[in-house]
This record gives structure tokens, sequence and C-alpha cells, in this order.
């Protein structure tokens, strides 16, 4: 048996809560595991007709075709940075957009032509440099961790990807950071998991004729080195995440003239044709709460609160009662 009272606004309060959590990863088999699934991808400037059974394709876990992922990359992050007189991509500057497009890059104007201005999610409002490499044959490097581990986004600071190639780690405002050399490399887009390698920012710093002087590494191109960060089995990749949770906090106030009678039927006397027992009708006897379920309007029960001990209800005063439930 039980005894029903509706909530008012005032009694319910939603708080977020954020939560973070550090991965780290060392090997390729760790990153594709099942239980991670942390891909990795070749993007390939490519002008030829596309050919399905011949098209080079990428990917640790899924397939996907080189071409693609570069296509989708360039229009989704890099499509505001791109310039008709450079074969590479440059900053966003008022002498590098498109007539009729606005500068803020968060809405397009002018023709619905792909002369417009689109998002490109920028993770900061610092300006730097995006370079996207456009030259024919051109690589990129991308790497994606499943929202099921970075939760709403990567912590901001906390991003590093390893290989034989070097180390790149994001510097907090997007943007990868070859290391040692400190050069941009790329950027990460935080709210969405991914990092991108692009070629033409040099990842293996500068170059002395074909050869990276004083680093060990001889002859070392962009697409090889990052080719490496992609392909490589002995890689690793670290981060934080960050995730909000909702704690939701039911304020159950028992007033002093309500519940004053329990609904327990062992006051009933069996034996007396489901009478009460005599203590019951004495102006002594006093309730206890035992359970609070938290019904729907259909009273439907969706959650049961069980106290650590039987609590006394007050004949003269309130009795609140505070459950919190995590979601």
């Amino acid at each position: 048996m039980g005894a029903y009272k509706q909530f008012l606004a005032s009694d319910i309060v939603v708080t977020p809560f954020e939560l973070n959590k550090s991965f780290s990863f060392t090997g390729a088999a760790a990153l594709t595991g099942s239980n991670v699934g942390i891909d990795r991808f070749l993007g390939l400037n490519t002008s030829s007709l596309f050919d399905p059974s011949t098209d080079p394709t990428t990917g640790q876990i899924s397939t996907q075709y080189q071409r693609l992922i570069y296509n989708s990359i360039k229009e989704l992050y890099y499509s505001n940075y791109l310039n008709s007189t450079s074969s590479l991509g440059s900053p966003a500057s008022t002498a590098n957009l498109i007539p009729g497009s606005d500068p803020s890059g968060n809405v397009l104007v002018g023709s619905t032509s792909s002369a417009g201005r689109y998002w490109n999610y920028p993770q900061t409002t610092l300006t730097f440099e995006h370079s996207f490499p456009t030259q024919s044959d051109a690589y990129i490097g991308v790497l994606s961790i499943p929202v099921g581990l970075y939760g709403n986004y990567i912590q901001p600071g906390s991003f590093r990807w390893s290989a034989e190639s070097g180390s790149i780690y994001d510097d907090g405002e997007g943007n990868l950071i070859y290391d040692p050399t400190d050069n941009i490399c790329g950027q990460i887009f935080y709210p969405h998991g991914l990092a991108v390698i692009t070629t033409d920012s040099l990842p293996q710093g500068d170059l002395y004729g074909t050869a990276i002087f004083g680093s060990a590494v001889y002859g070392a191109t962009n697409a090889s080195i990052v080719e490496n960060f992609v392909t490589s089995s002995n890689v690793t990749c670290s981060f934080s995440s960050s995730l909000t949770i909702y704690e939701t906090q039911y304020k159950c106030t028992i007033r002093e003239n309500e519940f004053n009678f329990s609904l327990n039927p062992t006051l009933l006397s069996g034996s007396n044709n489901d009478t009460l027992y005599p203590f019951t009708t004495s102006s002594l006897f006093q309730p206890y709460v035992t359970t609070i379920g938290l019904y729907n309007e259909n009273q439907q029960l969706l959650a049961i609160g069980k106290l650590s001990q039987p609590l006394p209800l007050s004949p003269t005063t309130d009795t609140t009662i505070l459950i919190n439930i995590d979601r």
C-alpha cells in the first residue's frame, strides 16, 4: 500500500556536473580494441576518376576511401581558409575572403553556391594559420576518437599522439604542435574527437635539403611522416574526456498534518477480521517512513528510495526528505 503526493516545480532541482577522465592507449591493438575504437585514416587529394575497385582505401577499423576522407575534412573544417591565389590554405582574413562572404564565418551569405562562407568549427577566437594542402596527391592524417570515450569534448591541452615520426600534442587552442620543433602541424576539434595532421605544415620541422638537420631523420617527406602517424603499430594516444551529467534532486516535504497514519498492512490483526491493533489508535502512536517511491502521472513506479533507518514523522513540524538521482 502507499500514499501519493504530487511534486511542485519548486520541489525539483537539476544540477549539472562536469566529469573528467584520462585515457592512455599504447599500441595499435589497444587503439582498435572493441572497447576503445580509436580509428586512424589517410586522406588523399586525387583528381582521378573514382573507381571503387582500385581507389585507395584507409582505416584501421572501418574502411573508407582516402579521397572521401580528404574531401570531408576539407569541406567541414578548412573551406574558409582556402583561396584561389594559393595552392596552400591561408589564414581567414579580409584580403582572402571571397567577395560577398561574411567574415564572422557562422552564416552563409550571398549566393547559395560554394562561393559562400561556412562555419568551420574554430576552437578559439585567436587567429592561427590553418594550412591545408590542395596540391595533387597531397596527404592528410586523421585520428578519430569515438564519442563514447571523449564524451562532450576532449579536454583542451590533454591530447598527445605519438609514433616513430615523433609526438604531437595540442596547445589548448585547437592547434596540433609537433614536438620538439613546436611547429603547428594541424588542428584538433575537441567537440568532435578529431585530430587532423595537414602535410604542408611541415611537422618534421625545418628541412636541410632533404634531411632534417640534427634529428637523424634523412630524406623524410611530409607524406611519409603523416603516413607513419596513421599506420604505425608503435603508436600511443592519450587524452582527457569531459562529460556532463545531471543530478536531479527531488524535495519530498511531508506536512505535519499529512501521512499521520501508517499504511503498513502488518498493523491489521488477521485473527480479528483485519481490524487495527489497539496500540495504533493511541494518540502516542507515531508512523515511520522507510521507503519513498517516485511515480509518473500514470502511477507507474519509476524509482525507489530506501532510508538507511526508519524515520519518524513529526506531528508538529514539516519533514523533508531529499532524493538525488544522477543521470
